[in-house]
């Protein structure tokens, strides 16, 4: 009988690569037990130099070099595989090099804006971004150098990669994404996720707390697995299939309006970082 995979989860990263790993090592060691894969829910922050850093769209008081750039001119290597997602603070520069995923360095991996890799016989599916309806039915129309709002919209989830998504035929065990799907508070202890983050209640209340498209992609999908980040705050839920409120099937994709349900909202949410 083959050995189970023993896989980590990281929410928002923020450069903290050279932690993250420290960690990891000394939980193997707590454990006794190999660590085959770490799955990062966005933010990841590959910056390599300064450029890349003028490019990251998030208050100057959090901009920091961090970690990775070791890691991408070899000075150090990954002591896990690392597979993860784009976020809405990262260096669009350089993960707009990398549209349909690669190697950002030796044992790191990038999913691209969307798509399905497999690790180890699991096949994972990845969705990179943050969902805001003024920008979901456009195009990329950003172009480098990337100035003012289009640091921000690069990290925008578009109609596109939804309907690349929809395109999957296989199950899938895994789906990571930065953006938690809307509604999925229901899903799980509210009281408990409001306690710890009572600024919540209110986008809670008018149901536009998460992304409507990564809602659609979980009810259709129906991956075993699916972790989000975003938020900064530890929530489980438990999600019952059943049929797709779409209608339709694997090849149907929701007209606009149906992915339009969360307005730009008009109270800032301070842990929405």
């Amino acid at each position: 009988m083959s050995r189970k995979l023993v896989i980590a989860i990281e929410g928002c990263c923020h450069g903290e690569l050279d932690n993250i790993y420290k960690q990891l090592l000394d939980r193997q060691k707590h454990i006794n037990k190999k660590i085959d894969l770490l799955l990062i829910c966005g933010d990841f922050q590959a910056i390599r130099n300064v450029t890349d850093l003028a490019c990251m769209s998030c208050p100057d008081k959090y901009k920091q070099i961090g970690g990775f750039h070791r890691y991408y001119t070899g000075q150090r290597v990954a002591p896990v595989p690392t597979i993860f997602v784009g976020g809405n603070h990262e260096a669009g520069n350089h993960l707009r090099e990398l549209y349909y995923g690669g190697w950002v360095a030796p044992n790191i991996y990038y999913m691209g804006n969307s798509g399905v890799i497999k690790f180890g016989g699991l096949r994972i599916g990845g969705i990179s971004g943050i969902f805001k309806d003024f920008d979901y039915a456009k195009g990329y129309y950003e172009r480098p150098p990337f100035r003012g709002h289009s640091r921000s919209s690069l990290h925008h989830a578009r109609a596109y990669e939804a309907f690349k998504m929809l395109q999957i035929r296989q199950p899938l065990d895994i789906v990571v994404s930065h953006d938690w799907p809307q509604y999925i508070e229901r899903h799980g202890n509210t009281d408990e996720l409001l306690r710890k983050k009572p600024f919540f209640r209110a986008e809670v209340d008018r149901g536009e707390l998460g992304s409507p498209v990564n809602s659609m992609l979980l009810e259709i999908l129906r991956p075993a697995w699916w972790f989000s980040a975003h938020l900064h705050v530890r929530f489980t839920a438990q999600v019952q299939s059943q049929a797709s409120i779409f209608g339709g099937g694997w090849n149907s994709i929701p007209p606009y309006d149906k992915c339009n349900a969360v307005a730009p909202a008009s109270e800032s949410n301070k842990d929405e970082i």
